[in-house]
């Protein structure tokens, strides 16, 4: 048996880890002065219950930060799996360029007895979960963990991503998006690109504009695609049901999982974040 390990940073749905047989590694979140572990005791609901009066006249936006899981915390995973069985693990998570994760991963790569693939997905949100899904198909055809990591790395090349952000001044006030966020654009902005790139694609007045923008990409090649669409908070369903209807009536054989946003990413992108990812199959 080989086992599969990534952080939730990666937004895998429950019942895709489960049908995958992934384990996922919570990222600590802290909102409002308090502690919890992504996944564990903080949902998707509960995080974006906090943002419920943002934006009105008195409503600011509660105070959250996030940071890796300890090397102990996922050297317990990696044991949970040798204790089921593993005689290896890939492991494979955010990129480096967003976080320290890895570097923890390999820290507790080295309080373990059974060898650890260590991927640098190089993405971020599902994509890491693109990267994953790879690794899983090539453990289903009883490839090595050898092969299912270097599946995991190809493929995060081939991963796009497209997404707009409408809470602007709140993702603005992280510091991760300054550049790719300009002032002088009309409308809401779509961003997007292949292997962690994000760069603005198109402008947008309306949901089913945005729909539109968003989508092709995703449908450009006309090739079979697996792809994940986000839901964040309850007024992003529009978009959500948007993307997905727009897949599902192309001509284009589309795999696709729903996955809700959390804390590890909105985070980073406040309320209003829709959109998703894809990477070729076949």
């Amino acid at each position: 048996m080989i086992g599969l390990v990534t952080d939730s940073a990666s937004q895998m749905p429950p019942d895709l880890a489960s049908r995958l047989g992934v384990e996922v590694v919570p990222v600590i979140v802290t909102l409002d002065g308090e502690r919890f572990l992504e996944g564990v005791d903080l949902t998707p609901s509960d995080f974006w219950s906090r943002f419920a009066a943002y934006g009105t006249a008195d409503g600011d936006a509660p105070e959250v930060s996030t940071s890796q899981p300890s090397p102990g915390e996922i050297a317990t995973a990696y044991r949970r799996l040798a204790e089921r069985g593993a005689t290896e693990i890939v492991s494979v998570h955010v990129g480096a360029d967003h976080s320290g994760t890895l570097n923890a991963a390999r820290l507790a790569a080295e309080l373990v007895d059974l060898p650890v693939h260590l991927v640098d997905s190089g993405t971020a949100s599902f994509g890491v979960s693109c990267c994953v899904w790879e690794a899983a198909e090539v453990l289903a055809r009883d490839g090595s963990a050898a092969e299912a990591a270097t599946r995991a790395k190809e493929a995060a090349a081939s991963v796009g991503t497209t997404f707009l952000i409408q809470a602007l001044e709140f993702a603005r006030a992280g510091g991760r998006w300054d550049d790719r966020l300009p002032d002088d654009h009309d409308g809401v902005m779509v961003l997007g690109g292949l292997g962690g790139a994000a760069d603005l694609l198109a402008t947008g007045h309306t949901v089913d504009e945005l729909c539109d923008h968003m989508v092709e990409p995703m449908l450009r090649d006309g090739v079979p695609i697996r792809a994940g669409v986000s839901l964040a908070d309850p007024a992003t369903i529009v978009f959500t049901e948007g993307i997905e209807s727009r897949l599902r009536e192309s001509a284009v054989d589309v795999d696709l999982v729903r996955y809700e946003v959390g804390a590890s990413i909105g985070a980073h992108t406040g309320p209003g974040t829709a959109g998703g990812f894809w990477y070729p199959v076949g």
